[in-house]
């Protein structure tokens, strides 16, 4: 076997790529690059009815979004039916595969009366020692041992012993020509050298087909490591009951990549207590060891707390990258640079997805403020008027805007009028933003600079002049 790990991601491109299949994508990702191995992507596109262009971009788009990058690739298996072609071939010659002619008529009363006796429905082998002939209609069916047991050797669950009497003689050529999914699947991996097959334990049940395969064509047997299953909040398989499904609504909600591949990597992988992980953390920590055998249920709860505390913990440089295109999608054109990062430092740490940090943002960018009615009423009233005179004159009169030097100018007003902070403050913040909730007062002041805190004090100042006429 090639010493150095080679893993693979296969997805079929009949969606979106879906949280289940990210995971996959992410431990195979991480295994390969802990061991300092390949990573390869295949795309499972045999099925033409259900395949897309639109879905094979999809999944490159969330993959790429994801930050993970394959090391060869991306090969389609719609293109290399002459390989297949190849191998069936070999397992014909070797006598470990035969033609089958038999009815769909047949075969369905072969089912019906396995059922009928207790049995399983499986082929019966009535074709397995006719040495037919290729004619039109036939397919093409391995020649499973018929004794003995079948082992799965799998590096999360053990050895699992598979009766061979269980087994039958599967089609692994239709009678159209094409493979079968058990059959391309281990051409594809032989062929491009693959020793480690981390999959959904969804697998489980092709596991000794796929290795009589490899055997029946004298290929060494992979390792096989089969994670359970992601399952929803009430513990049945994750589906879009569960809420969003691919991994691209993730990233239009306004998550972090980080968060998202920190999160799934955990859900069936554990590292003591340890929650937060860096990409590179988890590229040195990672391993099948610590993959547990019961299913991940998805939290979207956790997922969004973990989402913040990567928000909280990303410079704002990078920040920075992943807000514009949110803050593009709410008209305000932004440029990387000290104003944005500025702005950034004073929300990070109280949005939880880019969604939420755009909506917060948004007041730094716009010239004039819209005011939330209900916070108008409440806080621009007369009996604030004098006070807001006072600061916006003697901000006007001000160099810097330093909280040291912002704090004594409050100070004195708050003093002059028998004010509390917070009755001051409500009022600035409704002035500076519209709204009532914003970062604080001086950091937003010393981000706003001067000319628009004043400009926008003045506004407040004249729409309580303007609405309220009558002043005492």
């Amino acid at each position: 076997m090639d010493s150095q790990t080679v893993t693979r991601f296969p997805p079929s491109p009949s969606g979106y790529l879906h949280l289940g299949g990210a995971r996959t994508a992410l431990f195979n990702w991480l295994y390969a690059r802990h061991t300092g191995g390949r990573f390869v992507l295949r795309v499972e596109d045999t099925d033409v009815s259900r395949s897309t262009k639109e879905s094979v971009a999809a999944i490159l788009e969330a993959l790429e979004w994801l930050g993970i990058d394959w090391d060869e690739g991306p090969y389609f298996q719609s293109q290399r039916f002459d390989v297949y072609k190849a191998y069936i071939n070999r397992l014909l010659a070797s006598g470990n595969a035969y033609y089958c002619t038999c009815s769909a008529e047949r075969l369905e009363k072969v089912r019906q009366e396995a059922m009928q006796s207790g049995g399983k429905p499986k082929y019966d082998g009535n074709c397995r020692e006719k040495g037919l002939e290729w004619r039109e209609g036939a397919v093409v069916r391995f020649k499973a041992p018929l004794t003995g047991t079948t082992l799965v050797s799998d590096r999360i669950r053990g050895h699992i012993a598979f009766d061979n009497t269980e087994l039958d003689d599967f089609i692994i050529q239709r009678s159209d020509g094409t493979p079968t999914y058990n059959l391309a699947v281990v051409v594809d991996d032989i062929t491009m050298n693959i020793n480690t097959i981390i999959r959904g334990d969804d697998h489980l049940n092709n596991t000794p087909k796929q290795i009589q395969l490899y055997e029946a064509l004298g290929c060494e047997v992979p390792c096989f490591a089969h994670v359970p299953m992601v399952l929803g909040p009430d513990k049945t398989r994750l589906s879009k009951r569960h809420g969003a499904m691919s991994v691209t609504a993730y990233r239009d909600m306004g998550y972090h990549p980080e968060a998202m591949v920190n999160y799934l990597v955990r859900l069936g992988w554990s590292h003591g207590d340890q929650e937060f992980f860096t990409r590179d953390e988890l590229v040195e920590k990672f391993n099948l060891e610590h993959v547990g055998r019961s299913a991940g249920v998805f939290d979207q709860e956790k997922l969004l707390a973990l989402n913040a505390e990567h928000i909280r913990a990303a410079s704002n440089e990078a920040l920075a990258e992943r807000l514009i295109p949110f803050l593009s999608e709410k008209g305000i054109e932004a440029a990387p640079g000290d104003y944005l990062y500025d702005v950034i430092e004073t929300i990070k740490n109280r949005s939880k997805t880019f969604v939420e940090m755009a909506e917060a943002a948004a007041f730094y960018f716009v010239e004039h403020v819209t005011y939330e009615e209900k916070a108008a009423s409440k806080f621009l009233k007369p009996a604030i008027l004098a006070p807001l005179k006072e600061i916006t004159e003697a901000l006007e009169q001000t160099e810097g805007l330093d909280q040291e030097t912002l704090e004594p100018i409050f100070q004195r007003v708050m003093d002059a009028h028998g004010l509390k902070l917070g009755k001051i403050a409500q009022p600035m913040r409704v002035a500076l933003t519209g709204k009532t909730f914003s970062p604080g007062i001086f950091e937003m002041i010393r981000v706003l600079g001067k000319a628009a805190v004043v400009s926008r004090l003045k506004d407040a100042i004249g729409y309580i002049e303007s609405h309220h006429l009558t002043i005492s």
